[in-house]
């Protein structure tokens, strides 16, 4: 099978790989679709997926076409039912990038999905000497299109940050304050979320976003080379409440690689009920010092 459906606590997925099946099309992989029981609808746009491994770029060849742009999410991939609680995604080496992916994804009640990527360049065909990975998660529709961080503009801030991107490819990266590796790009690529970033930075790897009485949480274990992405409307438009569909992405930044050296992060999504930001900074607390 291509995709399961998997429990835990008060949360429902479908994982799955870039098989289309019924209203889901092809080409998206990662969480179908993902409830808790007390929402009226999937959290992900259902077309579409969240934490869908979208693009990998290295200032290069990622512009080259549409197939290169989209390799992971064109490139074979197959699907593990591992037990009721855990599937695998594994990606061989793709065609252009050469990079190896295996992503495993655990359900843990009350309202957990843990995600723990790796991933191993095969070939020295990133002339940079960097690579990136690049996920995407469409938001179904949210009243408010905001997601919100401790950060700030200055180094070492650390207040409460909101961010909502007023166009597609405008300020749309947020790195955190010790983020200070440079990406360069060939000159006359064209625009990319992954290209263009915010004036603010992040203190702590997580960020939040409401949806309908519900917050959903992503967060990642420190030190991890991750950098949060925002598009107000790249999950396109939403008929049914006449709005768009966000898209709270990620990215996932390699420097200075080694061929087959095992890169790898964790990360976390909490889907529960509202709860006060002390409540949120919390559950990030005690999941990033386990």
């Amino acid at each position: 099978m291509a995709h399961a459906t998997f429990s835990g606590g008060d949360i429902t997925a479908v994982i799955g790989d870039n098989a289309g099946y019924g209203g889901h099309r092809a080409g998206y992989n990662g969480v179908w679709e993902l409830r808790h029981r007390a929402s009226t609808r999937n959290l992900f746009v259902p077309a579409y997926a969240g934490l869908n491994l979208e693009h990998i770029f290295n200032g290069e060849t990622e512009f080259t076409d549409r197939d290169i742009f989209f390799e992971p999410r064109r490139a074979p991939m197959t699907f593990r039912n591992l037990n009721d609680q855990q599937a695998e995604l594994h990606q061989p080496a793709t065609p252009n990038f050469q990079v190896e992916s295996t992503t495993r994804f655990t359900l843990r009640a009350p309202w957990y999905l843990d995600l723990d990527f790796r991933c191993k360049p095969h070939q020295h065909v990133h002339e940079r000497g960097w690579f990136g990975c690049f996920w995407a998660s469409y938001i179904n529709g949210p009243a408010d299109k905001s997601f919100y961080f401790p950060g700030g503009w200055q180094d070492g801030q650390s207040i409460w940050m909101q961010l909502c991107t007023q166009a597609h490819d405008d300020e749309s990266t947020v790195l955190s304050h010790i983020d200070d590796f440079r990406l360069t790009w060939q000159e006359g690529t064209h625009d990319a979320l992954f290209k263009y970033f915010s004036r603010m930075r992040y203190a702590k790897p997580f960020y939040y976003g409401n949806f309908e009485n519900l917050v959903y949480i992503l967060m990642f274990k420190p030190e991890t080379g991750i950098r949060f992405t925002h598009s107000p409307s790249g999950g396109g438009f939403n008929k049914t409440f006449n709005t768009t569909n966000p898209a709270w992405d990620w990215q996932f930044i390699v420097p200075n690689y080694e061929v087959m050296k095992e890169y790898r992060y964790q990360a976390r999504v909490v889907l529960r009920p509202r709860c006060s930001r002390t409540e949120i900074l919390a559950e990030y607390e005690k999941w990033a010092n386990q």
